[in-house]
């Protein structure tokens, strides 16, 4: 009788595996980013992919579509506490900065880089578990850190080379502003009710700033014709928004005003901002953010003004994969250290360590059935791993007391050194093959 077949598992829908050869292009889009936020001054700050549920509904929004439909919440069945998958980072940033006093010797600027968790239907370019870099500058309350953070964007897109993306932005105002235009919004849309869509009814009895933000064709007129936010802006928002603008345009840096850009959450105030392209189809934000003035006293903490910005890593790499700007797979190694078991092993085992411990990349051949294979076979591995060189050890090599130093990729010239030269043989072909 036949065993019963186990059945193959599977990951969850929306949460993707990471595969080697995808891995190469985060690391290089990490890489990038590094570099970015070294040269900017910003710090990285790591919070928890769990927070309290808390954490989410104050700084996000209760009536958001993040927290309303979807965040992953659970109850802590050890201590009955109400918990929640990070759905986003900035709350997450400004909890530690209050938990921490970070802000007691004055401003910072602080990058995070990580895992965000939303419970959606996943399609191209949105996913249940997807990644989020972001930056975030806490006690500036002038316009020139808003620009900082739009420049540094912009200098990413030009060093990814990426094609077809635009800067969108507006300027939300102050709190008074807002609630005066709501009153404008909710007769207008009142007036029209007939023609919303049900999530537009529904936000217009909670969010009716977010009816502007409807993707739906049908509505496209009626939202072109409601009131705009700009035409309630006092004197100091739009004098903000103005010197923003003219930043922008000394950095040469084309922006188109959206007046109806009003971004999904909660706590922005004042200058809000996307990067936008036509390469992804529906799914055209690659990044977006804005300042959040009353976000840390909203959590707790004492006033300070704030601002920053996340981009969806998945979308940019791809969009780097259409604009062609994907980097060339590179080596798995240096060297490839061949031999044939037992005594040449050893001997094998003892090379590749030393050439480890000066710094080189290197494989060394590992029979997948513990038995030695040919040379042949072997040096086939060794060609596809990309190595510059193979060192080899065979019998009649370790009887002599040599390896022998092959060259992969030059004139495919192979010769002996003694055994314990192997190391500096090594440095010196890699040299010579850089030069």
């Amino acid at each position: 009788m036949s065993a019963q077949k186990i059945q193959k598992l599977a990951g969850v829908r929306g949460m993707n595996d990471r595969l080697p050869t995808e891995a190469k292009q985060w690391l290089h889009l990490e890489k990038i980013l590094h570099d970015l936020t070294r040269a900017y001054g910003y710090e990285l700050i790591n919070t928890p992919i769990v927070e309290a549920t808390e954490v989410f509904q104050r700084g996000i929004g209760v009536v958001t579509d993040i927290v309303e439909k979807e965040m992953y919440s659970f109850e802590d069945r050890l201590n009955g506490e109400q918990l929640t998958l990070r759905p986003e980072g900035t709350a997450a940033v400004v909890r530690a900065v209050i938990e921490h006093n970070l802000l007691y010797d004055g401003p910072k600027r602080l990058c995070y880089m990580g895992p965000m968790f939303r419970h959606e239907r996943p399609q191209r370019g949105r996913y249940r578990q997807f990644h989020q870099f972001g930056v975030e500058a806490l006690g500036f309350a002038g316009p020139d850190i808003d620009v900082e953070i739009i420049v540094m964007g912009q200098r990413l897109w030009d060093e990814l080379g990426l094609r077809g993306v635009h800067l969108e932005i507006n300027s939300l105002g102050q709190a008074a502003e807002r609630a005066a235009h709501r009153e404008a919004l909710v007769e207008y849309f009142t007036a029209n009710a007939a023609a919303l869509d049900a999530d537009s009814q529904r936000r217009l009895l909670t969010n009716p700033l977010r009816i502007l933000d409807s993707k739906n064709p049908a509505m496209q007129e009626l939202l072109e014709q409601a009131p705009r936010l700009l035409d309630f802006l006092g004197a100091e928002s739009l004098q903000h928004f103005a010197a923003v603008q003219a930043l922008l345009k000394a950095q040469n840096i084309p922006c188109k005003i959206n007046p109806r850009l009003v971004r999904g959450l909660d706590y922005y105030n004042l200058t809000v901002f996307e990067w936008v392209t036509t390469e992804l189809g529906a799914q055209g934000t690659i990044a977006g953010g804005g300042r959040y003035d009353p976000l840390v006293e909203r959590m707790g903490g004492k006033a300070a003004p704030a601002c920053g910005w996340a981009m969806g890593i998945e979308r940019v790499l791809e969009l780097m994969a259409i604009s062609g700007s994907v980097p060339e797979a590179e080596a798995v190694c240096d060297v490839y250290v061949l031999h044939q078991g037992g005594e040449t092993l050893t001997a094998a085992f003892i090379a590749a360590e030393q050439l480890r411990s000066a710094g080189m990349d290197v494989v060394l051949f590992c029979a997948p059935d513990g038995q030695a294979a040919s040379f042949k076979s072997q040096m086939k591995k060794a060609d596809a791993s990309g190595a510059a060189f193979a060192v080899i050890i065979g019998p009649d090599e370790l009887a002599r007391g040599e390896a022998q130093i092959k060259d992969l990729r030059g004139l495919g010239k192979q010769y002996a050194v003694p055994l314990n030269q192997v190391l500096d043989a090594m440095i010196e072909a890699l040299v010579s093959a850089s030069e």
